[in-house]
Order: structure tokens, then sequence, then C-alpha cells
């Protein structure tokens, strides 16, 4: 790989600052070249892959490269429908040529041409899954089948003469693909429109310079609302704690089972327990609220006043 790497113009290199003026020319540099360089017989290409495999013979490696660089142009017309720079997937075209080159057994006896297809259409394919959307997909083989074939196959099954609602032609799709029908329409959405970001900004007299991101609602409450209310619950729990102080153990023991406890006893099994009516309880538990009405407010009223 040591040498493929040292082939490579760096140019061919994907990387964000690549210009696209000098990828632009490379790319036009790269299709004259294609459409002058000459076809090579079967017998002339298993020579040349023989002397680039066990030679490193640079040469040879140009030749064959050069020789098929057509293939490379052919495949990246295919995919312009992705709408992505023609001439970046040239170059990553060009980047799977070259790892065919190096991996290509001559003796196999198969067209180089043939070997070299599938590594072309995924480093074409690789290429676009990374740069199409802002939004990362999936790389696995499942997510690939998906990206590549989902319109194709919804096309066809809309254009049939079978009427389908959506959930049938999603159906369909998972089981010609093997995938889930949760992912066919999971994808077929992220398909379904270009990305949006959210720092565009709205052409609106009254926005002035809004983005879209300042018209986004969150619905979590703010940070000055949860430390607010968390200051207050912590106060209204130490209040109620000093109000209790004022009830006698019976009070106490009845506010408790009635008012402070998740189930809250009835006033029938509280009597039961005190030995007492459930009137006779009733009328404790009345007093005791009463009470500790009397302490909150008083301590609210002082609250205020050292406010």
């Amino acid at each position: 790989m040591k040498q493929i790497a040292e082939s490579r113009s760096p140019a061919l290199k994907s990387s964000p600052g690549r210009s696209s003026s000098g990828a632009s020319s490379l790319s036009q540099s790269m299709m004259r070249s294609a459409m002058t360089a000459p076809y090579l017989e079967r017998d002339e290409e298993r020579e040349l892959a023989i002397r680039w495999r066990d030679e490193r013979d640079q040469e040879a490696l140009h030749r064959i490269t050069s020789a098929h660089m057509r293939l490379v142009i052919s495949m990246a017309a295919r995919f312009r429908k992705f709408d992505l720079p023609m001439s970046d997937l040239i170059q990553e075209g060009h980047v799977g040529l070259l790892e065919a080159a190096v991996r290509f057994e001559p003796e196999r006896e198969v067209r180089f041409s043939t070997y070299a297809t599938w590594w072309i259409r995924a480093a074409m394919q690789d290429y676009i899954l990374r740069n199409w959307s802002i939004v990362r997909g999936g790389t696995s083989s499942t997510q690939k089948a998906l990206f590549f074939n989902l319109r194709r196959l919804r096309a066809r099954l809309v254009q049939g003469d079978e009427a389908l609602s959506q959930a049938d032609i999603y159906h369909r799709i998972s089981i010609r693909l093997g995938v889930p029908t949760a992912d066919v329409e999971l994808m077929d959405f992220r398909l379904s429109g270009p990305d949006s970001s959210l720092s565009t900004p709205i052409s609106s007299d009254e926005s002035g310079n809004a983005e879209r991101m300042d018209f986004l609602v969150d619905e979590n409450p703010l940070q000055d609302e949860i430390v607010e209310g968390a200051i207050d619950s912590e106060r209204r729990s130490s209040w109620l704690m000093q109000a209790l102080t004022v009830l006698n153990e019976r009070e106490l023991h009845i506010i408790r089972e009635r008012r402070l406890d998740d189930e809250g006893a009835t006033l029938e099994a509280l009597g039961v327990r005190l030995g007492i009516s459930k009137e006779r309880v009733r009328q404790i538990e009345s007093r005791a609220l009463e009470k500790l009405k009397a302490a909150l407010l008083s301590k609210h009223e002082l609250s205020a006043y050292q406010a």
C-alpha cells in the first residue's frame, strides 16, 4: 500500500481545504487523458498487472489506471443525481481504481475492468454517504443498499399497475432488501428533502438578522427557573418542619399518617389504632391543620418582613 500512497497525487486526497477550481482543473485533465488513453488487450493487461505486482513498476501501474479512467468517468456520471461535484466523484473513483490495482490477481483470468468496477463504485458510494448530508447515515451494507436503491424500488412500485399504500411499499422494499420496515421508513424520510441549516438567516423585515435557531422553542424550564424552584421547595420544606413542632404528639401522629404519608390512612383505621372514634380523629386533624396554618402564615409574614 505504501507504493500506492506514493503514486497518488496530493490533489486526489479528499480534504476539506481542497479548492473547487483546482479539483475542477484536475478532473478536466483526467477526462482529457482518459479519452486519449489506449485500450489494453487481455495479454497486455495481464503482463502489466504482473509487472506491477511483482516489480512495483510505476509505469505499468500508470498504463493500467490510465486505460481504465473511462470506466471511472462513466461510473461517476451515474451518481450525478446526488448533486455532488463531478470532479470529486472522479477523484474518489480514481482512488478506488488504485485500490483495485493493489489487490488485483492476474492469475484468476478475470479482466481488470470487471474487478475494478466494485472498488470504484465502493469508493464513490462511501464518498456520497460521507458528504451527501450533514446528518450521517449508517455505513452498514443494509443501510448502503437502502440509500442507493430506495428511490428506484419505490418508483418501480408506484408506477406498477397495483395500487399500494405507503405502508405496503415500505413492506415490500424491506423484504426485497432484507432490512426492517422501520429502517425503510426512516431512510425515505431522510431522502425526502435537503438539509436545512439552523444558522440560515430568516428573510423577513420584521425578524431583522434572526436565524432559524432563534425561533426554536425549548419546552424545558430555564436554569434560573430550576434554581428558583429548588430554593422555594427547600424553603417550604423547612417551614413545614418548623411548623410541625407546634403540634403535640397525637396531632403530629395523625397529620403524618393522614397528610404526609403517600397512601394516607383512613379516619376509621387511625381511630382503631389510637382507641378513639373516627369522628374524634377528624376533630384532632382539623385542629392540627388550623395550628399548622397559623404557624406557616406567621413564618411567611416574618420572611416577607425580613425581605
